[in-house]
């Protein structure tokens, strides 16, 4: 039996492992995959940081190590290279046990994307947009579908083929009795934010594998995006995000920058919090697919580009880390909300603050008919939001679930949050800091025989602040 177990091997739970550790327990984390690190080598280079005067901690020591690597100041990169991330992270666990069985423990720390400790232990949880009117929030629901900006379309185009069917990945609306789809704004749908891959390119050729054609493509399946490519001038910036030397040695971290993108927007993710593990495979291969196939359908548009030899070398070049933004959502002690993000509250149990945009990628690919004197349809984007919030404080209470369900675990990145606040808590430096703070609470709590509700706070918060943490 050990003292804690950290289930996960995302950057929070390798900050789990650390704090816990630190406070003097034993540790096992658990991680059924090959890789340690989750997004931050998985694919997500490119550091959503937020206000980086507020980032310290965990955060702050590997960001800082990461600046100690490449010889740079401070943030002097904006981000490392996917094996670099993965060195430092399993460097960290010396003196963790790693497996991936579950092993008998006092306290379990759940840092997984998915939560799937959640259902195991009895732990109430929610999955995907909840209505505007469950926590008063402005920004919860449905959105217009025809919110302009760059993650939409700037141009009208028909979502039908010639022959009346939709096409490719453009999901059916619902709609009313005379065809029309229906808004629904504000309504919770179970929505979650676009899976993807985080792919890392470069376009130095003694490191660039050339892109191939995959097997079974068929170029049609992308035809509204040669409609939207004919429409606008399209630079790959504009496609992919595409910038030379974003990271260090010739990289790009690429990320969802335009209205048809690396984004999976059919909906096809809605499946996968409470999948098996079957289903969750299927709707892995099935990102996958779809990402070898766009990035062949318009690598010619940049030919110098390529994956690169010296990354994911085990599943060439190809990202092992599925991008998924949002899984399971505790429904803990207290439930973290919009206002408090706005106002920038700043609760009396704060184990770390965050400080990211609420940044909510689109839910999906949609269309809708303008009745502009003669009935013109048009495909839009839904969902996209980027809200800028002050720095605020994430409470212990949203860390651990209400008594009556459970009284040890932990859940630094599942939290209780709703899915608005979650678009901001989300980001990984933030995820990193509730990992650590998660460790040195189940430490305490597995040191001491104590329940995690009963947890001494201000203890917790003196180990913190004695590791940087800024609260």
């Amino acid at each position: 039996m050990t003292d804690v177990c950290v289930v996960g091997g995302t950057a929070a739970g390798v900050a789990a492992a650390v704090g816990a550790r630190e406070a003097g327990v034993t540790v096992t984390l658990v991680e059924r995959g090959r890789h340690i690190g989750g997004m931050v080598s998985g694919g997500l280079s490119w550091t959503d940081a937020g206000d980086t005067r507020v980032l310290g901690g965990f955060a702050r020591r590997f960001y800082a190590d990461v600046a100690d690597h490449y010889g740079v100041p401070l943030w002097g990169v904006r981000g490392p290279e996917p094996h670099v991330a993965e060195m430092l992270l399993t460097g960290y666990l010396d003196g963790v046990e790693i497996t991936s069985e579950l092993p008998d423990a006092a306290v379990y720390v759940d840092a997984s994307y998915e939560g799937d400790l959640l259902p195991r232990f009895g732990v109430s949880y929610r999955v995907g947009r909840e209505p505007r009117g469950l926590h008063g929030e402005r920004w919860a629901g449905r959105q217009p579908a025809t919110r302009p900006g760059k993650h939409n379309f700037p141009v009208r185009i028909s979502p039908f083929a010639d022959d009346g069917s939709l096409l490719p990945h453009v999901r059916a609306p619902e709609v009313d009795d005379h065809g029309w789809p229906v808004d629904a704004l504000g309504e919770g749908d179970g929505g979650l934010q676009a899976y993807a891959f985080r792919v890392c390119l470069t376009d130095r050729g003694e490191n660039r594998i050339p892109f191939e054609e995959p097997l079974g493509y068929d170029p049609a399946e992308f035809a509204l995006l040669d409609r939207l490519l004919d429409a606008v001038t399209c630079e790959p910036h504009d496609l992919l995000g595409l910038v030379p030397n974003l990271l260090p040695n010739g990289k790009c971290d690429v990320n969802s920058i335009g209205p048809f993108s690396l984004n999976v927007l059919d909906g096809s993710n809605r499946g996968y919090p409470d999948g098996s593990p079957e289903e969750r495979e299927r709707i892995r291969a099935h990102h996958l697919r779809y990402t070898k196939a766009f990035l062949w359908h318009v690598s010619a548009r940049f030919p110098e580009w390529g994956l690169c030899a010296d990354e994911f070398v085990d599943t060439d070049g190809w990202p092992h880390q599925l991008y998924v933004r949002e899984g399971r959502r505790m429904v803990g002690e207290h439930v973290l909300v919009e206002r408090e993000l706005l106002d920038g509250d700043r609760p009396h149990d704060t184990v770390a603050l965050g400080s990211y945009n609420i940044d909510i990628r689109e839910v999906e690919r949609t269309w809708r008919g303008l009745p502009e004197y003669v009935r013109e349809d048009a495909v839009f984007n839904e969902g996209y939001l980027s809200v800028t919030v002050p720095p605020y404080g994430v409470p212990y209470r949203s860390l651990h679930p209400r008594r009556e369900d459970a009284t040890n675990l932990l859940v630094p990145v599942c939290l209780s949050a709703s899915a608005v606040a979650f678009g901001s808590v989300r980001m990984e430096p933030t995820l990193m800091l509730l990992g650590h703070a998660c460790g040195h609470a189940a430490a305490q709590a597995a040191r001491r025989g104590v329940a995690v509700q009963d947890v001494d706070v201000r203890a917790l918060q003196d180990a913190l602040r004695d590791r940087g943490q800024a609260l």
